[in-house]
């Protein structure tokens, strides 16, 4: 059987090839998109024992501190909140004391010291077992250090 010049043997290698192709884009793109978040080991070292000030898509300024103990203090105009912040399952989470607000963001790192936090799991446990697609929520940068983040996000 032919059809459009090419035998059916060879449109099914042609299919073959094509699809083969396809695949082997699909990984190339999904391993650049992997190889924007941060790993688990550089968000530990990029964050333990740091303060960060950022701000929300609203604009809204916080700035949160990360003891070397694990410990967080969250702080947003007159309310300051503790907590404790760990890295699972690819992830930074920051969960507070006695409030549901915290959850855990993969991470890319923008700029010299400019970090964008993307939401997918409101705690540790959902991280591992059932995360969400990446939300951008905010972005922030070590205080103390040069090349802070500008006014706009990435996405």
């Amino acid at each position: 059987m032919e059809m459009a010049g090419i035998g059916l043997k060879n449109r099914k290698a042609a299919l073959l090839a094509a699809g083969t192709s396809l695949l082997g884009l699909w990984s190339v793109a999904a391993a650049a998109t992997d190889a924007a978040w941060m790993s688990e080991d550089d968000m530990r070292a990029a964050f333990s024992g740091v303060t960060l000030e950022g701000k929300y898509g609203s604009g809204k300024p916080f700035t949160e501190s990360y003891g070397s103990d694990g410990r967080i203090e969250y702080r947003e105009a007159a309310t300051i909140i503790g907590g404790k912040w760990t890295v699972e399952s690819g992830t930074f989470c920051t969960i507070y004391d006695r409030d549901p607000t915290g959850g855990c963001y993969r991470v890319k790192k923008v700029g010299g010291n400019c970090y964008e936090f993307y939401f997918v799991a409101r705690t540790e446990k959902q991280a591992k077992a059932d995360p969400k697609s990446p939300s951008w929520t905010a972005r922030g940068s070590v205080t103390g250090k040069p090349g802070i983040c500008a006014e706009e996000h990435s996405v």
